[in-house]
């Protein structure tokens, strides 16, 4: 009677220590996960601010081209109220020009973006 009770015991107790062990090694596995999670929050948090600074250039970039443009309509303007005519053709082929190069540096700039969005996808 006693050796079937000190049997039982003894399965309950190796019962209890592989319940134990099991939910240790579960414990460690979550820590693990959850480690690794947090390292991918980061990384994933990093590269986000590292395209927002990207951005913030291309546009602080992209102002200043367009403060410099405006300047310069202002400045061909200015001649051409001035009446020197010849100056004045000169100065509007150098404006369409620099609007066309604006204008494809632009077109560059998002074509590049969008292929480096798309490639970090």
């Amino acid at each position: 009677m006693q050796t079937v009770k000190l049997t039982k015991i003894k399965k309950t107790k190796n019962s209890i220590e592989g319940f134990w062990e099991s939910e240790k090694l579960m414990k460690e596995t979550l820590q693990k996960e959850n480690t690794l999670l947090y390292q991918s929050k980061q990384s994933l948090e990093n590269d986000f601010l590292k395209k927002m600074n990207e951005a913030r250039a291309i546009i602080k970039m992209q102002e200043e081209d367009i403060l410099l443009l405006q300047k310069n309509n202002e400045e061909t303007e200015a001649i051409m109220q001035a009446g020197l005519p010849g100056l004045n053709e000169l100065k509007l082929k150098l404006l369409e020009a620099n609007n066309t190069i604006a204008r494809y540096k632009g077109q560059v700039e998002s074509k590049a973006k969008v292929s480096k969005d798309s490639a970090n996808i």
